[in-house]
């Protein structure tokens, strides 16, 4: 009962059958996790080797045939936010100085570290919205719950993805109330209006959840969602996962050996 969820839609592709659409939910699940460990791990300035991470993640991208133009706008606005984080990491210091005023400076370190850590996770950000764009979330959160993650951490991650929806919707509604009543005059006033808007909309949205939440009591909701049983594992699944472990490994080996 818990995952049959009605929300906005974050998996605009998990209808498409491809190779990867074949693989099983938790089988996507690690091949991105195993590739994300790979990402982290490997150290600041080694720029071959994340272009080799990139053109596996691009081959993967044409493989399961997302649209491109979401993908792009989602990463995008997520960078954004980003790169307002990673912006302290250029005036690390460290290395030659490029450029200098007052008390600020930009060096070459300070270059290397912001340019690996943002490569890092502008990749981690493609192969996590790759993941949620072509598979269903309640069989992602299916799949958390078969490799074991604790129930009760699923069971917050349905309800947050579930009242978003009643969020949008409460939003949504009173947008059209606002638009109905000929909504305008100074800036002032409308800044005043849309802060009463937001006091109400939390109000709203705070009983819309509770009565929902009152309604899944008396329909046997117990807090946690039925563990799953854990589905056998097919060849195509192991070799996936065989093949990335691979992959991973050849890459970090590598790196062993270019260090020695």
């Amino acid at each position: 009962m818990l995952f049959h969820i009605g929300a906005f839609q974050l998996d605009t592709d998990s209808k498409k059958i491809t190779l990867w659409h074949n693989l099983a939910a938790q089988t996507r699940l690690l091949v991105i996790l195993i590739f994300l460990l790979g990402i982290v791990l490997t150290p600041n300035g080694s720029w071959f080797h994340w272009s080799i991470y990139a053109i596996v993640i691009l081959g993967l991208v044409i493989l399961t045939r997302v649209k491109i133009n979401i993908i792009l706008r989602r990463v995008a606005v997520e960078s954004v936010f980003l790169g307002v984080a990673l912006v302290g990491t250029l005036f690390r210091s460290g290395g030659e100085v490029l450029w200098r005023w007052g008390w600020l400076q930009v060096t070459s370190e300070g270059l290397i570290i912001l340019g690996s850590i943002f490569t890092k996770a502008l990749l981690s950000l493609i192969l996590l919205n790759l993941l949620t764009m072509t598979t269903a979330i309640p069989d992602l959160l299916k799949a958390l719950l078969v490799l074991r993650t604790p129930p009760l951490l699923v069971a917050i991650m349905v309800s947050m993805y579930r009242y978003i929806n009643v969020l949008i919707r409460e939003s949504q509604a009173m947008q059209r109330a606002a638009a109905s009543r000929n909504f305008q005059g100074r800036d002032s006033w409308q800044r005043l209006v849309v802060g009463n808007i937001v006091g109400s909309l939390f109000v709203r949205t705070y009983d819309r959840g509770e009565r929902v939440y009152q309604a899944m009591l008396s329909r046997g909701y117990q807090g946690i969602p039925t563990p799953e049983i854990p589905s056998k594992m097919k060849f195509k699944d192991k070799l996936a996962i065989a093949i990335t472990i691979i992959f991973v490994g050849l890459s970090k080996f590598s790196l062993l050996l270019k260090v020695a």
